[in-house]
């Protein structure tokens, strides 16, 4: 997990680990804690992420649920939640509503440990991320309808940031957009009528953090040697070699909003040159030739293409003699077509360091082209009409040239997103059945003659 408020729980596979539970690291959370003078009690942990973990805590002065987001507590990590609640301040103070999509920050203070001072953040309490809803799905593709629900909201989200506050998310991605409630009920404390916990349970001991996390890591072991078991099996023909169902998403509130500005930046004020997780990354910050709003609007492409597919858009590698950015930026060019050559001449600080005079690749040679169109229809067994309108909504956002993509405003006015699979039917519906009278008509013709 990135840190995100999510009530997700921490990553199956992985945690944070004992080591990092030390001076300057994270603080050791014990389920019942209170922190800012009795306001929070932490209830229990909802993630973690490099430089914070997150936990469910119950405010006694609202009596609600909220995120409690626990920075480490070395100088580094201090300075960069003073910059991340900057940001999260400036949202919270222009969205008095909260009706922008937009998470938003209750509250924050300092909390002293046996590992140092950590500024922490008070969050609203929100959902699963939209990763976590695409594993849910087992990576199935969205229906489209569902796609253009979540955009819609990502969208109100961006144009509010870039328009209003003139504030580049800079890391766009799943994992960075939740959902305003869980996919299972069970895991809301509000929707499954869970008591607050308001006082430490006994039996827990002081380093009651750390045990959990011994305790999770053999529980992780124990599952994954019975998964390799019931593997062997089923590849033996076994139990458990049954394909697995599509799970149903009817039901589930798919609003949500985008989270996480630890690495956000103003417009005008930018602190780094290398943005963006590597498979949401935009050309121009691969070339380093400079990114604004539009490198976003990238990302929320790459978003939107993966709701719909289950399939991330990009997963480059680097290989022999050819490093990942040029692999990044060959499929690229194999989706989206050859990068204009005016674009890589007045291009970035790298552009000579992957392409040659003449707007080829340096070291990737033979490019398979194709279109998105084609993709969404031969891989993805897109409808053409479906796959056509879809296409129509990312290429514009997918220009290589980043003053040629629409912003989030315009974005939000696309007749993709006012399309509705009902209506969609209802146009089949209806030719077919002109077809049926049309045929009747011939029939009547014929038996009259």
């Amino acid at each position: 997990m990135s840190g995100s408020p999510s009530s997700s729980s921490a990553s199956e596979d992985e945690d944070e680990g004992i080591d990092s539970y030390r001076k300057g690291g994270y603080h050791a959370v014990r389920i019942g804690d209170s922190f800012s003078g009795g306001r929070y009690i932490a209830q229990r942990k909802l993630g973690w992420g490099e430089f914070s973990t997150v936990w469910l805590a119950y405010d006694t002065r609202s009596s609600e649920f909220v995120a409690l987001k626990i920075q480490k507590s070395a100088p580094q990590f201090a300075q960069a939640a003073l910059h991340e609640i900057e940001v999260l301040s400036a949202i919270a103070d222009g969205d008095p509503s909260n009706s922008k999509y937009v998470v938003r920050l209750i509250d924050h203070f300092k909390h002293t440990g046996p590992n140092g001072q950590h500024s922490c953040m008070v969050l609203e309490f929100l959902g699963d991320s939209l990763l976590r809803l695409v594993k849910y799905n087992r990576y199935k593709g969205l229906e489209l309808d569902k796609v253009r629900d979540i955009c819609k909201c990502i969208l109100i989200g961006l144009d509010y940031l870039h328009r209003e506050l003139g504030i580049i998310h800079t890391d766009l991605k799943l994992e960075n957009v939740l959902l305003l409630s869980t996919i299972n009920a069970t895991q809301d404390p509000i929707r499954s009528g869970t008591p607050p916990i308001l006082e430490r349970p006994e039996g827990i001991p002081n380093g009651g953090a750390t045990m959990n996390i011994i305790e999770k890591k053999l529980k992780q072991r124990a599952r994954r040697a019975a998964a390799r078991i019931s593997g062997r099996r089923a590849s033996m023909g076994g139990v458990g070699g049954g394909a697995k169902t599509n799970r149903s998403l009817d039901g589930i509130d798919l609003k949500c909003k985008v989270v996480d500005f630890g690495s956000a930046c103003w417009a005008d004020k930018q602190f780094a040159q290398e943005i963006q997780t590597r498979q949401y990354r935009s050309p121009e910050v691969i070339l380093q030739s400079g990114y604004s709003f539009s490198a976003d609007m990238w990302s929320f492409a790459c978003i939107a293409f993966e709701l719909a597919t289950g399939e991330m858009m990009f997963t480059p590698k680097g290989g022999q003699g050819f490093s990942e950015d040029e692999d990044h930026l060959a499929m690229m060019m194999e989706l989206l077509g050859k990068i204009p050559r005016k674009q890589i001449a007045n291009g970035g600080a790298r552009s000579k360091d992957y392409f040659d005079r003449y707007g080829d690749l340096k070291r990737i040679r033979r490019l398979k082209y194709g279109s998105l169109e084609k993709l969404l229809i031969d891989k993805f067994r897109f409808s053409e009409t479906d796959a056509l309108e879809f296409a129509k909504f990312l290429c514009p956002l997918l220009d290589f040239e980043p003053e040629n993509r629409p912003t989030a405003q315009q974005c939000s006015q696309h007749p993709w997103l006012n399309i509705t699979s009902q209506n969609q039917t209802e146009v089949k519906s209806e030719s077919g059945l002109e077809k049926v009278n049309v045929g009747m008509r011939n029939l009547q013709m014929k038996a009259g003659k």
